[in-house]
């Protein structure tokens, strides 16, 4: 089992994009979805992310301009990105929390691959 993340490329500053990301296979408890990013020479940062109940957080520099959501029958997860900056530029890497597979025991992290996000004109 795996997250499968998709989405990102070259945009132009104040474009928009969506990621989307989801578990593959079935046996998939999720506790938090969401988006890490990490830019040349920085570590890595939380984007956004949304819990099973539908509680979300944001970085402070994204809030207002991307949005973070569930389709919880699918186990999808989408990040909407509105009125793109350069500083945006960066890989996105799609997280999950929670236990996927048939077999027993904690919740724990999963990533994607990571997919790169190019803000630029």
């Amino acid at each position: 089992v795996q997250l499968q993340a998709s989405g990102g490329g070259l945009v132009q500053p104040g474009g928009s994009l969506r990621l989307s990301c989801a578990p593959s296979g079935s046996a998939v408890v999720i506790n938090t979805m969401g988006w890490f990013r990490q830019a040349p020479g920085n570590q890595r940062e939380l984007v956004a992310r949304v819990t099973s109940a539908g509680d979300t957080k944001y970085l402070e520099s994204v809030k207002g301009r991307f949005t973070i959501s569930r389709d919880s029958a699918k186990n999808q997860a989408y990040l909407q990105m509105n009125s793109l900056k350069v500083d945006d530029t960066a890989v996105y890497y799609c997280w999950l929390y929670g236990r996927l597979g048939t077999k027993p025991g904690p919740p724990t992290n999963y990533w994607g691959q990571g997919t790169e996000l190019t803000v630029s004109s």
